[in-house]
């Protein structure tokens, strides 16, 4: 059985929901954070931590692009301001302008939990602008500029191709997300099979 996903319709992209998957009746924050990149890591370590759960290049750059929403601490992207190699110096892949912009509300100490958008050209829509502020040098996250400046040919490709087409981001992305969905399934009587999943409108 097989839900669709509409958000197709309105220029996001849209994907059919495998149905029947047995999930945890419980979640670990520590479990999850234990799999997910963290926002300095290396890409190499990015890779490894995607391919550990089976996911290819082309999923990690796709579904990177979910960062095209949402927002991120300070906290998490402080040392790109500061000291991103422990000599004292900013990161040098980060857009001078951009990071002067940053820091009023992201000092060297303090304003931890103060937030920031993840895309700030267009905060509140799922569209390819992501993949356009890497190339411009303006990924908020070291996890995410990596993808351009880590040194994989492949990733920076694939920035390339996502930051020129986004009808392709889309069609990538909706396919990662399938993929995604069927990590590590339980089976037999462990979990459950949720029957009751409403749906959630955002408003990009």
């Amino acid at each position: 059985m097989y839900a669709y996903d509409h958000s197709g319709e309105y220029g996001r992209p849209g994907w059919i929901v495998p149905l029947g998957r047995r999930d945890s009746r419980g979640a670990s924050v520590q479990g999850s954070n234990n799999d997910i990149p963290a926002p300095n890591n290396t890409l190499p370590t990015i890779i490894t931590k995607f391919k550990l759960q089976g996911l290819d290049i082309v999923d990690l750059v796709a579904l990177l692009g979910s960062h095209t929403i949402g927002d991120s601490r300070c906290t998490s992207f402080r040392q790109r301001l500061y000291n991103q190699t422990g000599n004292g110096l900013p990161d040098f892949t980060l857009d001078a302008s951009y990071a002067a912009a940053l820091r009023p509300r992201c000092p060297r100490s303090g304003g931890d939990q103060n937030l920031f958008f993840l895309d700030p050209v267009t905060p509140f829509r799922f569209d390819n602008q992501y993949y356009k502020n890497l190339l411009a040098h303006r990924g908020l996250l070291s996890s995410d500029e990596v993808l351009l400046t880590g040194g994989n040919p492949a990733t920076a490709e694939l920035v390339e191709l996502y930051a020129a087409d986004q009808d392709i981001f889309f069609a990538h992305f909706a396919r990662s997300m399938v993929k995604m969905g069927n990590i590590s399934p339980l089976t037999g009587g462990n979990g459950e099979v949720r029957t009751n999943c409403r749906r959630v409108n955002h408003n990009y």
